[in-house]
């Protein structure tokens, strides 16, 4: 949990996976200060983009750049229009609203705004087959990462525990056999 006398001294990382199939959305969050090593990651990365991955500054509407300011970066390069119009759309869209729901919650405090800067990576499945999922379900994950990282989830207690259970993602679960080797 950040310091009540700092908010994000430190960075704070969180991630979230919203949703299900091609619509799903998953998130990762660093959450720093100007000044810090955020800073510096944010400022690179928007200034050195690579082939289908252009990060981008998210904006609540054109000229409206979500506050705290708050980086784009595609994890899967823009293909075709409807994912084109996913990611620079409702994606966008979906990241820029969950950020704000944050700052309403008081999950991030609105007077430090200004003073801090976000890095998220976000996943738009090339597959994408619906505009509005794709925004519900990457509001609620920007916001879910956002969570995680202001509350430090999950504990390592948590992260133990479903060790037990075995890794899983919804793109593999090894077999008990395989866990078993």
């Amino acid at each position: 949990m950040p310091s009540p006398d700092c908010f994000a001294a430190t960075a704070l990382i969180g991630e979230s996976f919203t949703g299900a199939g091609v619509n799903a959305a998953h998130t990762n969050v660093v959450i720093g200060r100007r000044g810090g090593p955020v800073e510096t990651a944010w400022a690179t990365a928007l200034a050195t983009p690579s082939a289908g991955h252009v990060p981008f500054l998210t904006v609540v509407r054109p000229s409206v750049p979500v506050k705290p300011a708050t980086l784009f970066v595609t994890k899967a390069p823009a293909e075709g229009e409807l994912h084109r119009r996913a990611t620079w759309g409702s994606a966008q869209a979906g990241l820029a609203q969950g950020v704000l729901d944050a700052v309403a919650e008081g999950l991030v405090p609105a007077g430090e705004a200004d003073e801090l800067l976000i890095i998220a990576a976000v996943w738009v499945d090339p597959g994408i087959d619906d505009l509005d999922a794709s925004f519900r379900n990457q509001r609620a994950a920007a916001y879910g990462a956002v969570r995680a990282a202001v509350t430090g989830a999950p504990s390592v207690a948590d992260v133990l525990g479903a060790a037990e259970e075995g890794p899983a993602n919804p793109f593999y679960t090894p077999s008990p056999e395989v866990l078993a080797r």
